[in-house]
């Protein structure tokens, strides 16, 4: 991207938001304030994608924020105001105004202390990369001087480089979080980081431990969902950064065994990753990429060396737990956890349908354990076909297309996302005469056990078979 283009971006994307934000500036001016944008949104605007989501700087406090915007916001919020932070809403647009600050950790705490500071000079200084250290003058930004760019930000988009806007050193000492949020911004943007930077990361990854769990999730998620998150995970391993964020990743880069008969894990890993990014057809997907990530994360623990080669013999079922385990260290969420977890037992077993042959049994079964995940399922498998021989990958890929097809077909007759027993549960307590109980249950898994193995019983076989059952398992039939 030319410097032209970027001015021109700018100049296209300020004029979408120039008579909210000019109301805003002239407010700010009539009381004695400055007002900028800043940050992120000048960024995106150069790079012609500015958002409905500002972020502005100021030299008024919070309550004084407060009362310039009376009676002109639609909306205000003050959960971010312990930082200096103000929330305004007006015409579709979400600003947040904050005050000029200064914000640095104390040795050991996890939390940065926060303090106001008195010029839009120090606060640029002490954001975390020049491409964010830009600002525009409100509320006229055609005005001359109206573009503040202290440390080469314009430049360094133009040229594609992330850069800190003084040493990096101190600047991730200031705010450690800073360190991901380079490799964030590598994927996000696929953008190059300046050796300076790399080094300064290598040398303080250990500085992350100090940062809590949950804004580390924060900002590995957002370089997963980015358009390059490969740049950044390689950035994260080889800066040392993700021994403290997911160890597991840099364990994956095994010693290649010397019949070189198994992939490189780390790099089939990230590979997977890219297949599973061009498989999405609905947006960036977090569980899909996570569970592409962390798949194959068993095969450390279950590496063994026999007389043929290499075996990972269950790797899935362990790298389940270690995922669910790890998932939850970094605070995910329930749903999140569970189905990255189940992605990753479930990522082996379409390999048998090619060589095997699976009955419907075995194909409604599939379907039933991956549940609400069957998608992801089939995107991951796809993904996880890294091999370079062509022959092989298409006969793998014709398998798979095989077994989707047996799928659609079981799920247009049978209704296969919604397999039950073929009785209810108040059906067997009035057939049994009995009430809630645990055989209740069981009886409903051997009902749900012969629906898989044989697809519909219908109501009058079904019954046949609760009888039987009932009768193996010393359960009174009632007379008929």
């Amino acid at each position: 991207m030319s410097l032209s283009e970027a001015q021109a971006n700018a100049v296209r994307e300020l004029v979408r938001v120039s008579p909210v934000l000019g109301e805003l500036g002239e407010r700010f001016a009539a009381g004695g304030h400055a007002l900028h944008l800043v940050g992120g949104p000048v960024r995106d605007a150069l790079l012609g994608r500015l958002g409905d989501d500002l972020d502005l700087t100021t030299d008024a406090r919070p309550q004084r924020v407060l009362e310039l915007v009376a009676g002109w916001a639609e909306a205000t919020w003050d959960t971010g105001i312990a930082f200096g932070t103000v929330g305004v809403a007006r015409r579709g647009f979400k600003l947040e105004i904050t005050t000029y600050r200064a914000e640095a950790y104390e040795p050991g705490s996890r939390n940065p202390v926060v303090s106001y500071g008195d010029s839009l000079h120090d606060d640029l200084a002490r954001r975390d990369l020049t491409i964010n250290a830009m600002a525009v003058a409100l509320p006229d930004w055609t005005a001359p001087d109206a573009f503040v760019d202290l440390h080469g930000g314009l430049d360094d988009l133009a040229a594609g480089v992330l850069r800190t806007p003084g040493r990096p050193e101190g600047s991730f000492d200031d705010d450690p979080l800073r360190m991901l949020r380079v490799a964030r911004f590598a994927s996000q943007l696929g953008f190059t980081v300046d050796p300076d930077v790399v080094q300064a990361m290598a040398a303080m990854a250990g500085r992350l431990e100090i940062i809590s769990r949950e804004r580390v999730k924060e900002e590995l998620s957002k370089l997963l969902l980015g358009a390059h998150p490969r740049r950044g995970l390689e950035l994260l391993v080889d800066t040392g950064l993700a021994d403290h964020v997911l160890p597991e990743l840099p364990k994956l880069r095994l010693e290649i065994d010397e019949h070189k008969q198994h992939k490189d894990v780390y790099e089939h890993t990230l590979q997977v990753l890219e297949r599973a990014v061009r498989l999405e057809d609905d947006g960036p997907d977090l569980v899909l990429r996570l569970a592409a990530l962390l798949h194959d994360v068993g095969k450390p623990r279950t590496r063994r060396f026999e007389a043929h080669g290499v075996s990972f013999h269950h790797h899935e079922v362990v790298g389940a737990k270690m995922a669910r385990k790890r998932l939850k260290e970094l605070t995910y969420g329930k749903d999140v956890v569970e189905a990255v977890s189940l992605l990753t037992e479930l990522h082996l077993r379409a390999y048998g349908y090619g060589t095997s042959g699976w009955t419907d049994s075995a194909v409604r079964r599939y379907v039933t354990d991956a549940g609400d995940q069957l998608e992801r399922l089939h995107k991951l498998v796809r993904s996880d076909c890294t091999t370079r021989n062509r022959r092989r990958a298409a006969t793998l890929s014709a398998h798979y297309d095989d077994l989707e097809t047996r799928i659609a077909r079981l799920r247009e007759q049978e209704e296969l996302d919604r397999i039950r027993p073929d009785l209810s549960g108040e059906q067997v307590m009035e057939l049994l005469g009995l009430e809630p109980s645990r055989t209740v249950g069981t009886a409903l898994k051997h009902l749900l056990a012969l629906r898989m193995e044989h697809g519909p019983l219908g109501h009058e076989r079904a019954v046949e078979e609760l009888y039987a059952w009932a009768r193996e398992q010393g359960v009174e039939v009632p007379a008929r």
